[in-house]
């Protein structure tokens, strides 16, 4: 799986877009594609006392029909995950990706992804999960936890697919925006389309300096870039651009050049990955 993307597929209603925007940047790149699905640790089944005073053999015969029922529950999630694999790889081959495999795994789904992305180009997953209640704006409890964790790009997928031929990378100058910068100076999967540098704050002689560093970065690459400085609220001035330009994507660093160390994730980022329609690519 060599500089392959790792796929998250849950079943949910993002898993299709998951699908296609990883098939699309497989086509672009050659990249294989993996698509995992993690079947969480057995918990025992809820809502049981087996605390009562049970006569014996009356319990032994309980404890061995809910052990039956913990395995058949087992079994079917193993069957249902298999399906979900096979439905997102009808999707993936569909959408034009070649070289494509399934695996289901056992376990935590944050340490199996740190297992298995140093071996990969990438990790899609969906904005939110299967459970998630989309009346409300929360992001999935697991892709907070993979963006606290994962050392390659991530790529948090919106809700439908959308051909990707505009790109906006919000650039602050961090450690993790001058990575994201560099990185798709080098990878193919942005060859020709329309790239767009945004700072936000306070434009002075160092703040153009950063900028033009970063277009110049992109140059060396063979892409062509506009570089804009705002004043105003970072979420705020990004969100405005990304929707008012009809942006495809927006690229971003996971840790903010002037936000607390100590917060793994910025509020900026949060707030995009939440907020934001289009898929967002993070750099950590």
């Amino acid at each position: 799986m060599a500089d392959g993307i790792i796929v998250l597929v849950d079943g949910s209603i993002y898993s299709r877009s998951v699908c296609e925007h990883a098939a699309w940047a497989a086509a672009r790149t050659g990249a294989p594609v993996t698509l995992l699905h993690v079947l969480g640790r057995r918990e025992a089944p809820e809502g049981i006392d087996l605390s009562g005073n049970l006569v014996l053999g009356a319990r032994t015969a309980l404890l061995k029909e809910l052990s039956e029922l913990d395995e058949k529950r087992a079994k079917l999630a193993r069957q249902r995950g298999r399906a979900i694999l096979e439905d997102a790889k009808a999707i993936v081959q569909a959408a034009g990706a070649e070289n494509v495999t399934t695996l289901l795994r056992h376990g935590d789904i944050v340490e199996t992804v740190n297992e298995m992305e140093g071996a990969a180009s990438m990790v899609a997953v969906g904005k939110r999960g299967e459970a998630a209640d989309f009346a409300k704006p929360h992001l999935g409890s697991n892709l907070e936890r993979i963006a606290r964790s994962v050392h390659r790009p991530l790529l948090v997928a919106a809700r439908a697919f959308k051909p990707i031929e505009s790109v906006l990378i919000a650039y602050d100058g961090g450690a993790s925006a001058m990575k994201a910068v560099d990185h798709v100076a080098r990878d193919p999967l942005f060859q020709g389309l329309r790239i767009s540098l945004l700072m936000v704050g306070t434009e002075t002689a160092e703040t153009r300096r950063k900028i033009e560093d970063a277009r110049a970065m992109l140059k060396a690459g063979g892409l062509t870039a506009d570089a804009e400085i705002r004043p105003g609220q970072p979420e705020t001035v990004i969100a405005e651009k990304g929707e008012r330009e009809g942006f495809d994507l927006l690229v971003m660093g996971a840790y903010g050049h002037s936000r607390i160390r100590t917060l793994i994730i910025g509020s900026t980022t949060t707030e995009m990955m939440r907020s934001c329609k289009v898929p967002v690519l993070l750099f950590r």
